[in-house]
């Protein structure tokens, strides 16, 4: 039997469509316009501007901290919120980091943020770097996991804001009213490794590893995860070949189609996308499912680390003796 993973509880695929049921019923958002309509998963710096005084449009600023730095102090997008990433976006769970949050706990981090489910939310991620941008994507895959629709990042981020000079920045922080969100789940988007194990034998799952190569061969590996290596039968798609460097921005779509692997590029084909906790893989995951249009596209949260908690779990590796000599050497074995 099929089953599905809701925030830490494996329930048979026929519950989980009666909790999206009722969820759905109860906490549907219905009979409110939306003032500011986004175009699509990417919005211009252009949109940005022209729709900044929208009431119902919310700004995520998740630029994180760092070094004692704090960037959204010292400038922001006008009327943008304080949303860092990763802040209280992921949660350590059954010992794996960077998981979804328990239910209840990222439901009142949305709704302090001023989220009720209605509004139209553009997240600004700094755009230094893919891996930076990527917080920008697995925000958003969170969000539409927790039942949210209208949903863009800014391409190019806050980067492409500041080197705009029609734009305005401020360092005042909006008043925020703290909103009572309850999410309304869809749990096609998410998978567990029960899910994974299952379809390991059946061909006709593309398992997606979004890692650097050298992760995906088994010659580096994650700090946290047990084992070197990648799922059995995957395909390695370095989520980095999506971002532009010089620009901040996501290749255009044309060149992300070109970039698939063949057996991701099948529009019918059924895609589990990873990496080590879920953070990369949704870069891989927005690009297929959301710029791109693929409709059979999934996250695994739990990744490869979570897959190495479990012993009995198989993996592939390219990893040689010599791999763990040279580590030995290094001081890194």
């Amino acid at each position: 039997m099929t089953h599905h993973r809701f925030f830490g509880r494996l329930v048979p695929v026929e519950l989980a469509a009666a909790i999206v049921l009722t969820a759905a019923a109860c906490f549907s958002f219905v009979g409110h316009s939306h003032a500011a309509e986004v175009p699509g998963p990417l919005v211009e710096v252009d949109w940005l501007k022209a729709n900044l005084d929208q009431p119902d449009l919310v700004i995520l600023d998740t630029r994180g901290q760092a070094d004692g730095s704090d960037p959204y102090a010292e400038g922001h997008i006008p009327g943008a919120v304080n949303a860092p990433y990763p802040g209280g976006w992921r949660a350590t769970r059954d010992g794996v980091p960077g998981q979804l949050p328990e239910l209840s706990a990222l439901e009142k981090h949305i709704g302090s943020l001023g989220i009720s489910g209605d509004e139209t939310v553009v997240i600004v991620p700094s755009a230094s770097s893919s891996s930076e941008f990527g917080g920008a994507t697995r925000i958003y895959w969170t969000l539409k996991l927790a039942g949210l629709d209208h949903l863009a990042i800014l391409n190019g981020g806050y980067r492409a804001w500041n080197a705009d000079p029609s734009t305005t920045l401020e360092t005042d922080q909006p008043d925020v009213v703290a909103a009572d969100f309850k999410a309304n789940l869809r749990p096609e988007l998410l998978v567990s490794s029960d899910d994974v194990r299952s379809h390991l034998d059946d061909g006709s799952t593309v398992l997606l590893d979004g890692r650097p190569p050298e992760q995906f061969k088994g010659k580096e590996k994650h700090p946290a995860a047990k084992r070197f290596g990648h799922l059995p039968g995957a395909i390695n798609l370095d989520q980095s070949v999506f971002f532009d460097p010089a620009t901040g921005k996501l290749v255009p779509q044309t060149v992300a189609a070109s970039l698939l692997p063949e057996a991701a590029a099948q529009s019918k084909a059924e895609v589990v996308s990873y990496c080590n906790t879920g953070h990369w893989a949704s870069m891989n995951w927005f690009v297929l499912s959301e710029v791109l249009g693929h409709k059979n596209v999934t996250l695994y949260d739990d990744s490869m680390v979570g897959w190495t908690e479990n012993p009995d779990n198989p993996v592939e590796s390219e990893r040689s003796r010599l791999d763990d000599i040279k580590a030995w050497w290094n001081g890194n074995g």
